[in-house]
């Protein structure tokens, strides 16, 4: 069955005899479509970036069942861990601006709230940016910073030249882990780890930022894997000694997001498909990787490959009942997939905004809609919610 699109385009109507000029908008928003037979029933989580700190939780109909109203806006995005407890990213207010990019992708406040809002915990990091991965112990692995200059940052291969940033820093990334009370556990640094022929910069790239990790989660065997997105590479690091013991091959994933562990031990990838190797017209796709062999398993694309293409941002999340939601984040549209590829859901956020600060409106002037991950939680999982509600 096909959800009533009503609601959603009258979202967007603006005052009569003019028409809005963002396309997003104008082409309606709210629940566009639901199969309830073949979708997962629960409630779908998700931050809009360019809000104050609202965290939505919505049904399958598209009804907010639930609001956070927390004191950062989103620095990339919220999950719910085990007991209820929301973990979020929040951007640290009054910091600089490193590069003209690092405010539209910078955090620094990673925090765990209650269902009421009440902050919990708190840890803080200036250099932290995309990706804090809560535990339920408390712990949180994340991405971070450290400027490269002189000779370290000429070793830094690719990129456009002279892009570096100020004083011809490159800004390199690290991966962090501290305990519940802020105490350092594991490290990792990229240049002390990763080889600079084998893991170059695309070349339409800024040197401003290498290599970009944008995701960072620990595996099952007690690896990590992250995501490296100006390199077009997924990698597993060993903590014991840093080395990275598999990567993708060259030209599987492009840009990628949000790599995860499925049960067994494949990958589920958000592969963007920005400068995808022997592709003249881009497309977004979403592939299940075999590891330790590296092969595409299985795919999704949109039956028209250009209807879906995202050129930044984005994640996926294999359901339980094989299902995969799947966030285009550029676009603010979440909708759900089948194994077989029938599309069975899907929602466009309805919250616009501007960014803040005056560096990164000025490289996204329109106002977006947009998401960095949505998350689906089955009822079970939300016990505080169905116990309020008597469900």
């Amino acid at each position: 069955m096909t959800a009533d699109t009503a609601a959603g385009r009258a979202s967007g109507a603006r005052a009569a005899g003019r028409v809005d000029q963002n396309s997003r908008r104008r082409r309606g928003t709210g629940l566009i479509a639901l199969d309830a037979e073949a979708a997962f029933d629960g409630y779908t989580l998700y931050a809009p970036l360019t809000g104050a700190g609202e965290v939505y939780l919505i049904d399958l109909r598209g009804e907010a069942v639930h609001r956070w109203n927390l004191p950062y806006r989103p620095g990339r995005h919220a999950r719910l861990l085990a007991d209820g407890r929301l973990a979020y990213n929040g951007v640290l207010p009054d910091q600089p601006a490193l590069f003209p990019m690092w405010h539209k992708y910078r955090g620094g406040v990673m925090l765990q709230a209650a269902p009421d809002g009440t902050v919990l915990r708190e840890h803080r990091d200036p250099l932290q940016h995309h990706d804090a991965h809560h535990t339920d112990d408390g712990r949180i692995l994340y991405t971070g910073l450290e400027p490269l200059r002189g000779a370290d940052a000429a070793a830094v291969r690719g990129g456009v030249p002279g892009s570096e940033a100020a004083d011809g820093t490159v800004w390199a990334d690290t991966i962090t882990e501290v305990d519940a009370d802020g105490n350092t556990l594991w490290s990792w640094r990229a240049a002390d780890h990763l080889d600079r022929d084998a893991y170059p910069l695309h070349p339409d790239y800024a040197r401003e930022h290498w290599p970009l990790i944008n995701s960072v989660t620990p595996l099952d065997d007690g690896t990590v894997l992250a995501s490296l997105r100006s390199v077009s590479a997924v990698v597993v690091i060993d903590r014991s000694d840093g080395r990275i013991v598999w990567r993708t091959e060259p030209g599987t994933v492009s840009q990628q997001h949000a790599p995860t562990e499925l049960p067994g031990g494949n990958l589920l990838v958000f592969d963007n498909g920005v400068f995808r190797p022997g592709c003249d017209v881009p497309y977004t796709r979403v592939v299940e990787i075999e590891r330790p062999g590296g092969t595409v398993v299985w795919e999704y694309h949109d039956p028209a490959r250009e209807s879906f293409f995202a050129p930044f941002m984005g994640s996926a999340q294999r359901l339980a009942n094989g299902n995969t939601l799947v966030t285009d984040s550029p676009a603010g549209r979440l909708f759900e997939v089948t194994a077989d590829g029938y599309l069975c859901w899907e929602y466009v956020v309805p919250q616009f905004g501007a960014y803040r600060e005056s560096e990164v409106r000025t490289l996204f002037p329109a106002e977006p809609n947009a998401v960095f991950r949505a998350y689906r939680y089955a009822p079970a999982e939300v016990p505080w919610l169905t116990a309020r509600d008597g469900r």
